[in-house]
């Protein structure tokens, strides 16, 4: 899903293995996440799709003068909140401790790591994990990602 504000950018869902970087689109306030290699589509998170940052997640700061605020996670979960609320971001991403944090919010050019997809609801079709098969443990596929950056 992409947030309210990005409904007039160019979009693609997000895919297993997706490497993604935080960009803010052109002629619209909002941040969101594109692919690497083609800045201008934004890329749509379903809730619950897993994510591995290459570093830890920054945020911008709430003043433009402060340094932006590292939240010390790597792994993210996507979702959306605020949900009966129109015109507000619904985007969001949880971390592990709990924290959650809108994606607009996040610092540009920062890269990510499609891990794993939800489960698809009925009549969907059924994300397979990039190696092939399913792998329905978030600790495996992490496994996985960080032997191939480390």
């Amino acid at each position: 899903m992409c947030d309210y504000s990005l409904h007039h950018v160019a979009s693609r869902p997000a895919a297993v293995g997706d490497t993604l970087v935080t960009t803010r689109f052109v002629n619209t306030p909002t941040g969101g996440f594109a692919a690497r290699d083609n800045a201008n589509v934004a890329v749509c998170l379903r809730p619950g799709t897993e994510l591995a940052f290459e570093h830890d997640v920054e945020c911008e700061p709430a003043l433009g003068i402060l340094p932006s605020r590292k939240i010390g996670q790597r792994l993210a979960r996507f979702r959306q909140i605020n949900v009966e609320q129109a015109c507000v971001h619904h985007d969001a991403l949880e971390f592990p401790d709990g924290k959650i944090v809108l994606v607009t919010r996040l610092r540009e050019g920062q890269q990510a790591t499609v891990l794993q997809m939800p489960a698809a609801a009925r009549g969907e079709p059924v994300a397979v994990a990039a190696s092939g098969g399913s792998e329905p443990a978030f600790e495996t596929a992490l496994e996985r990602l960080l032997s191939r950056v480390g």
